[in-house]
């Protein structure tokens, strides 16, 4: 019986959205090696030497950005210039000679989950307990969840139950909130608990997650109205809040300052993926976003391969379209690379041009999805524009350009300076009511655990110190 194989073409929707979102969350030294190796793979692919403005496709002079992209239309508007450049234009907007440029490379400290969690809370544990604080961390899954039981975990250390569960409560309020809980219903109504003391938490909801979450994981609305005696409107409307404001998965949570996966080799910043600045080193003027282009030329398809195509044998034909298809995708989706980058920068910019130009201080508080909301695209695009990418601001300092996300970094940055001003060692009641008198409402164990991330130590131990110094 004869078999005919149906193949399917490589530039289909799906194939061309799953090679933007991989191309989207390389870096630009990643690209750069993407592009190399289908250059020397792919003869349908070729790289004209060329300058060429990689927004507008304008051929450009000798040296300098393109004089079109580059320039504002309004001087006096808020508005960012955004483009992207070439390699060679690199550190264009500021006066960054090559005798200011860094030496050494940049190294962030990256953290894993749990000595993330263990630097928020040891300073508050006494000395026995941080061992076993430690032991704890160190039996988490991936998810965030204890793979132990406080009696086996009391076992190992000769200690009692009733000694390991409060170490175990300590370390589920840390960030990310419900870490080394048992399942994620105990994680999520951690999260309740802690939600509830800046927060308005609907009737029922606390039941609902205790009692109901598989029922609710199945939209089984009514069942659960007709047992809490409520209509189902409101169970629904609090569907909605539990799906808004908790994670039954902490681990998968956006936790720390720069998370990220790390993979045992600690990222290294040798230059920034963009550089943001002000037009002519000008702060009255607007600010200059610079997404670094890492292709010397113009990648495109190469047109006598495609003009051969009709000459080839009919057995090589297939081959020959699937290299042409390959190449007109790794083009097209380039582009789109740089035009999603592009649209998220000018508002990710425009919502942070505070703490852009003043400072930690200023930081807004800002989530993936709002801005995918303000993009009209999915969470997981801006994740991906986000990862692994570093920005180089102002002030010549470099870093992730995930810290744009940093909801708890102002927060952070007045209680340091607070702690800093304080004429004798404040408590963390009073750094909370001095915090709300700046219009900032948090509860105290979360300025407890800001503290501890910024490596404070508690009042009472920041007094013997100051006993140590003075005495």
């Amino acid at each position: 019986m004869l078999q005919t194989h149906y193949q399917q073409p490589i530039a289909t929707p799906s194939a061309h959205l799953a090679t933007t979102m991989s191309l989207l969350s390389l870096t630009a030294d990643e690209l750069l090696e993407k592009v190399e190796s289908e250059l020397s793979s792919n003869p349908a692919l070729e790289l004209v030497e060329e300058r060429r403005c990689p927004n507008c496709k304008r051929l450009l002079p000798p040296s300098g950005p393109c004089p079109i992209c580059s320039q504002p239309t309004d001087y006096q508007s808020d508005q960012p210039i955004v483009f992207v450049s070439a390699p060679e234009d690199f550190y264009t907007g500021g006066s960054l000679e090559d005798e200011d440029r860094p030496d050494e490379p940049y190294v962030p400290m990256t953290l894993d989950l749990p000595t993330y969690v263990l630097k928020q809370v040891s300073a508050e544990l006494c000395p026995e307990e941080r061992p076993i604080a430690a032991y704890i961390l160190s039996h988490l899954d991936e998810d965030g969840f204890l793979t132990t039981t406080p009696l086996e975990i009391a076992r190992y250390y000769h200690k009692l139950p009733s000694q390991i569960t409060p170490i175990i409560e300590r370390l589920k309020h840390c960030d990310p909130i419900g870490v080394c809980s048992a399942d994620p219903r105990e994680a999520m109504l951690t999260q309740l608990e802690v939600l509830a003391e800046t927060h308005s938490v609907p009737k029922y909801t606390r039941e609902i997650v205790s009692r109901y979450l598989p029922q609710l994981s199945q939209r089984h609305y009514a069942e659960i109205a007709h047992n809490l005696g409520i209509a189902s409107s409101q169970v629904e409307q609090i569907a909605e809040f539990i799906s808004e404001n908790l994670n039954p998965f902490p681990a998968r949570a956006q936790w720390g300052d720069i998370h990220k996966p790390t993979n045992g080799n600690p990222e290294v910043y040798h230059r920034p993926d963009i550089l943001i600045y002000f037009l002519n080193d000008n702060p009255e003027n607007p600010l200059v976003v610079e997404i670094i282009h890492p292709i010397r030329g113009t990648l495109r398809v190469n047109p006598l391969f495609k003009a051969s195509l009709k000459q080839v044998e009919d057995e090589k034909q297939t081959e020959w379209k699937e290299d042409l298809e390959k190449a007109s995708l790794l083009v097209k989706c380039i582009q789109q690379r740089s035009n999603a980058l592009r649209l998220m920068l000018e508002k990710l910019v425009m919502l942070q041009k505070d703490y852009i130009v003043s400072g930690e201080k200023e930081m807004q508080p800002l989530t993936r999805a709002e801005i995918a909301k303000e993009l009209n695209v999915h969470e997981s695009t801006i994740s991906r524009a986000v990862s692994g990418k570093t920005v180089q601001l102002p002030n010549k300092r470099i870093v992730p350009l995930a810290i744009f996300f940093d909801r708890s970094l102002s927060q952070r940055t007045i209680i340091k300076e607070i702690i800093e001003a304080e004429k004798h060692p404040m408590s963390d009641s009073e750094i909370q009511e001095r915090l709300k008198k700046q219009g900032i409402h948090i509860a105290r164990r979360t300025v407890a655990k800001y503290r501890s991330m910024e490596g404070i130590l508690p009042a009472h131990l920041r007094q013997n110190n100051h006993r140590t110094v003075t005495g």
